[in-house]
């Protein structure tokens, strides 16, 4: 029993086994092997090396993003001549990165709870017995205002006419409005932290510098109605009705090479609105929303209501950051040399099933032996047992 184990482990450590190997001189299934080899290893160098850089770890960046609109704008309404900046026409007014400037409104001054009637062609009636049932788009009271022919409602009077939205927008001055961006993003896995002030962009270059994709790729300030003229809108359009614009800031770096290469490219997607103009067959256009300033009158709360309309800034940060990296360069040689027995497998089926010669290649390659026959040595042995 010992020797048997000793036998058993003395194979296990001291034997080498290899598989048996035929060469073929055939030159079609030479010519198919080397094709498929040269395939393998133009996928490895060309797609997994060179263009999914499989010999580079990535990392995505944690990132944060500051805005500042700045600009003046006007309007004259009803004779009422007004100013309009920053702190009146952004919202919100904390720098988010994703925000919206206003840029057309129809405003209703003085509104305070009370009773009046409806709008014209909302709520029509003849008789205070059309006005019962309680609300519609406002609660109403019962009663038919016979001056104009509509509901009376409990609302804040005078109820908001939207009807008619002002054309040209009031403040189309709105496309000289400047926009500055600061962003900072770190890559974690790799301790990089980069900021879209890059090196060279100084305070003074920063006050002068206009963003433009050719002449200044890396200035951090934009022009509003480049912005919306570069994702493909018409300011005129879009200033009027509102939509929504998405800034890409894009870090895509090559760690492997010096840090300062490592800079942001800018952008600019239109996301909702319809650069091609064509939302007018939409059931919704644009974009909008309500806002208002309440205050006292006489102990008595009042209210202006502005509808807005606007365009809706989004920034989007995209990173991704690669580096060396020994773990998946081996990975991937790895998995190309195991590719490799691709060739092995082909050539193995065009000798054995569709050459002329196939049976005789399948004798060279594989030893058959026939289990009914028994062995001469084993047959001496069971003979002299029996003697």
């Amino acid at each position: 029993m010992k020797s048997q184990i000793s036998n058993a482990l003395s194979d296990f450590f001291f034997e080498y086994e290899t598989p048996r190997q035929v060469l073929v001189r055939n030159r079609r299934v030479g010519i198919v092997c080397r094709l498929i080899q040269a395939g393998v290893l133009a996928y490895i160098i060309g797609w997994v090396f060179i263009y999914e850089k499989g010999y580079q770890s990535t990392d995505i960046a944690v990132s944060s993003v500051f805005t500042k609109m700045k600009g003046v704008g006007y309007t004259t309404i009803n004779g009422e001549e007004k100013v309009w900046d920053e702190v009146d026409y952004v919202f919100p007014p904390q720098g988010d990165s994703s925000f919206v400037v206003m840029t057309n409104f129809i405003i209703t001054e003085g509104q305070k709870i009370g009773k009046c009637p409806e709008l014209p062609g909302t709520l029509d009636c003849s008789s205070d017995a059309d006005c019962e049932g309680g609300r519609f788009k406002r609660q109403m009271t019962g009663v038919c205002v016979k001056a104009n022919k509509t509901c009376e409602v409990l609302a804040w009077c005078p109820v908001e006419d939207d009807r008619n939205i002002p054309d040209p927008a009031l403040l189309m001055s709105a496309e000289n409005y400047t926009l500055f961006i600061k962003n900072s993003v770190t890559f974690p896995i790799f301790g990089i932290s980069r900021s879209n002030l890059v090196e060279g962009l100084n305070s003074e270059y920063i006050s002068k510098c206009l963003h433009d994709p050719k002449d200044a790729p890396l200035c951090p300030i934009f022009r509003l109605g480049d912005i919306v003229k570069l994702s493909g809108f018409n300011f005129e359009t879009i200033a009027k009705v509102g939509g929504a614009i998405g800034i890409v800031i894009d870090w895509t770096c090559n760690l492997d090479v010096d840090v300062k290469h490592c800079r942001p490219t800018y952008s600019f997607h239109g996301l909702y609105g319809n650069a091609a103009e064509t939302d007018k067959a939409k059931a919704s256009v644009g974009y909008n929303f309500r806002y208002a300033k309440h205050y006292l009158e006489d102990k008595v709360q009042k209210r202006t209501l502005l509808k807005v309309f606007g365009i809706r800034l989004d920034i989007i940060v995209k990173s991704l950051a690669r580096k060396f990296d020994i773990i998946p360069t081996l990975t991937a040689i790895g998995s190309g040399v195991g590719i490799f027995g691709v060739a092995t497998v082909v050539c193995d089926l065009v000798l054995l099933y569709l050459l002329p010669k196939r049976a005789y290649y399948k004798n060279m390659k594989f030893k058959s032996t026939d289990s009914h026959k028994q062995d001469p040595d084993s047959e001496a042995c069971s003979t002299a047992t029996e003697k």
